[in-house]
């Protein structure tokens, strides 16, 4: 019994750590797979890097974006999940 009592605290910790740091980090890099599988030519994009463009050409792991400054090859990995969420959730307002 007493051998029972002295893992306990070991394992309530090590579950604590799975639900607090693993799961959520397997759940976030599962909503960026699915992300990444979603894109299509003519989305906006925001990179990590915090580039701006939209999608011109998709390959299976890479994306040519195009840029105000023309086009750039890049991994689809490269694009951030909430930023681009965030540009193509906000309404465009054009300046007359």
């Amino acid at each position: 019994m007493e051998n029972i009592q002295s893992f306990l605290p070991f394992v309530l910790i090590m579950a604590a750590m799975y639900f607090l740091m693993i799961r959520p980090q397997q759940q976030r890099v599962k909503k960026e797979k699915e992300f990444e599988s979603s894109l299509k030519v003519g989305d906006k994009i925001v990179t990590k890097a915090g580039i701006h463009g939209r999608i011109s050409e998709l390959a299976e792991s890479t994306i040519i974006v195009e840029t105000m400054a023309g086009k750039i090859k890049m991994e689809k990995a490269a694009i951030s999940l909430e930023l681009s969420k965030k540009l193509n959730a906000s309404p465009v307002v054009e300046k007359n």
